[in-house]
């Protein structure tokens, strides 16, 4: 609609390539404007707000924090920000820069689900240093650690953030690609394959800033179900290995690898199933040695036929795509992607994880008398 304000999000921990890019942005988009919330006051009780153009900062001011969550004041200030310069008339572009380590979905869903008729979300982009990809997506540090947190409960690690920040928006602007590695190149790459890459000096920053975003559809290619995850490859030094199976994991086996399924790669996600939950769908991210499991809901094969109509036909599709007669969507699909990934002994210490065909044998009921060992990721209370 004419009425509504373009905007478009840049996210990214690379904060000297994420203010190119925005400075870039401004330069090539007239009537563009850039709403930045520095989250490093958070300290002092509040977050320190920005409006500026090509000829500075125009205006500016404070807001406190929210529950003690500096992310959270950013969510309550951000709209009535962006509504301030829609309803102003002269802005074309409002381009949100996001801080360092916040990450790009919320803010996208929160325009997109309060916005209607004076916004119009019109991309995401992540800024990528290459030459700094590796050296953040295998930090394991926690943010908190790194001076990076939102709140005072935030448990994320650099890694798991940065790799957030890289898998979910459309479109990633390169500082000085020329000058990166070609590793650096094939790793972005291969994490992120449909992602458009494009040189932060180049007019395409700019022509992309209008492309259009659906939040709906990058929300569901980063659901542990339906992911969109990475498909084989191997390129400068860098591999992905897609690991696909249909038995079940022995929980204790798999527990005991998790160090070396961890330090195997840079960067690892997907779904799985252990054989003491065969209902639960559960996913799996790491990134930096730091793992996170969590249940994502039930597999399709657990509901009952009557609540397929409440799944979203995304989900079911991806389900149709997986399906066995016997273990319905159940299903290994892991992805592991990094330089020098030795996929064969991946793929051995996955294998070696599987029930064997005596334990296949004996049944669902036999199973559940495997040790919990996964009890401390998903009932951590027990």
């Amino acid at each position: 609609m004419s009425g509504e304000l373009a905007v478009v999000i840049v996210a990214g921990l690379h904060a000297e390539a994420r203010r190119r890019t925005v400075d870039r942005l401004l330069r090539d988009v007239p009537g563009s404007a850039a709403l930045h919330h520095d989250l490093s006051t958070a300290a002092t009780g509040t977050v320190r707000r920005s409006v500026r153009d090509t000829s500075g900062v125009w205006s500016s001011g404070e807001t406190p924090l929210v529950n003690d969550c500096a992310c959270c004041a950013l969510r309550e200030d951000l709209l009535p920000e962006l509504r301030r310069l829609a309803e102003d008339g002269t802005t074309r572009l409002a381009v949100v820069e996001l801080w360092d380590s916040v990450e790009p979905r919320a803010m996208a869903e929160l325009v997109a689900a309060h916005g209607e008729g004076f916004l119009r979300l019109t991309n995401v982009m992540t800024a990528v240093d290459p030459a700094l990809l590796l050296a953040c997506l295998g930090n394991g540090d926690d943010l908190a650690e790194a001076g990076l947190a939102a709140a005072a409960t935030d448990q994320r690690t650099v890694g798991d953030t940065f790799a957030r920040q890289l898998e979910y928006p459309a479109v990633h602007v390169l500082a000085d690609p020329g000058e990166a590695d070609a590793a650096d190149l094939a790793l972005l790459e291969q994490l992120h394959p449909t992602a458009l890459r494009v040189a932060l000096d180049s007019p395409e920053p700019a022509r992309l800033a209008f492309a259009g975003f659906d939040v709906e559809s990058a929300a569901a290619a980063q659901h542990p179900a339906c992911a969109l995850l990475p498909q084989d490859a191997e390129s400068a030094g860098v591999a992905t290995l897609v690991y696909r199976h249909r038995r079940p994991f022995h929980p204790g086996r798999l527990y005991s690898a998790l160090e070396e399924l961890c330090c195997a790669a840079a960067r690892s996600r997907g779904r799985f199933w252990l054989a003491d939950r065969p209902d639960t769908l559960l996913s799996w991210d790491a990134a930096g040695g730091a793992l996170c499991v969590e249940s994502a809901g039930p597999w399709l094969a657990a509901l009952p036929d009557a609540a397929w109509e409440l799944v979203p036909p995304v989900r079911r599709a991806a389900a149709a795509l997986d399906w066995h007669p016997v273990h319905g969507d159940r299903c290994q699909h892991l992805v592991f992607t990094s330089p020098d990934l030795d996929r064969d002994g991946l793929a051995t210490v996955l294998d070696s994880c599987l029930l064997t065909d005596a334990e296949m044998a004996g049944g669902t009921e036999s199973w559940k008398r495997f040790p919990a060992a996964f009890d401390q990721f998903l009932d951590p209370a027990v």
